[in-house]
Parts: C-alpha cells; sequence; structure tokens
C-alpha cells in the first residue's frame, strides 16, 4: 500500500494529484508500486527496457496540451470554412487551458487520470526506483 506520508507530500505539491480523487490517485500509485515490484526482480536489459519506456510515456499535461490544441485548431479551422459557430469549440477548450494552467484543474482531466494517465512525478517516481535496482544488479 502507498506511504499515505510520502503521498500528502507530493500531493501538495502536484496541483494535478491534489485535484484527482483521492482513491484514483490511490489506484495510480498502486499499480506504479507493482510495475516496480514486477520489474525489480528482472535482470538490467528488462529494467533498462522498462525505463526507456518509462521516458516514451506522455504523462497528464502533454496529452491535456495536445487535444486542446487539437481540438482548438479543429474548431478554428471548422469555424472559418464551415460556420462560425465552431469557434465555440475553439473558445470552450482554449478555456478549460486556461482553468487547467491556473488551477491545475479541467474538466477532461478526471477522466484521464481515472483511465490511469500519469503527472510526469508519478512516472518518474517509477523510472527512478528502477534506475537504482538496475544499479544493484550492474
Amino acid at each position: 500500500m502507498s506511504d499515505p506520508v510520502r503521498n500528502t507530500t507530493a500531493d501538495r505539491a502536484d496541483r494535478v494529484r491534489r485535484s484527482t480523487e483521492p482513491r484514483v490517485n490511490q489506484q495510480i500509485d498502486f499499480q506504479t508500486e507493482g510495475n516496480i515490484r514486477r520489474y525489480s526482480q528482472r535482470d538490467a536489459v528488462a529494467i533498462r527496457r522498462r525505463i526507456n519506456e518509462l521516458d516514451r510515456e506522455w504523462d497528464v499535461e502533454r496529452i491535456l496540451e495536445v487535444n486542446a490544441s487539437t481540438l482548438a485548431l479543429t474548431g478554428l479551422i471548422l469555424g472559418i470554412t464551415v460556420n462560425r459557430k465552431w469557434l465555440y469549440l475553439t473558445g470552450g477548450v482554449l478555456t478549460f487551458l486556461l482553468q487547467h494552467g491556473v488551477q491545475g484543474w479541467c474538466p477532461p482531466l478526471p477522466i484521464l487520470r481515472r483511465m490511469g494517465i500519469r503527472t510526469r512525478g508519478e512516472i518518474d517516481r517509477e523510472k527512478y526506483a528502477l534506475k537504482g535496482y538496475m544499479e544493484e544488479k550492474a
């Protein structure tokens, strides 16, 4: 189970974790800890492969930024070429993005977090734990 002191400290420092339901944070932490346990039992090559996967894993911020940009551009293009009402999509998406930038929360965030999309800090926690195990095996 997760260390409540570590999670409290992490939650204070991380706006996304602070804005996520505690139950969802616990599920993500449980999955991360399971990954660490599973890969810590493997050889250095398997751990290195996992670390490379973690380097390529998209965090929740990146997913939000890419999705928001895609929707905003789509709304802009459709607003210019089809119907000006599509500009409301662009305005709505940019409002959500601004809200996320200021508060660390926006409507898509709970959905992404329930899907298990992690923050960069959560990904890095697994990565650096595995680096420690890899060094032990070297």
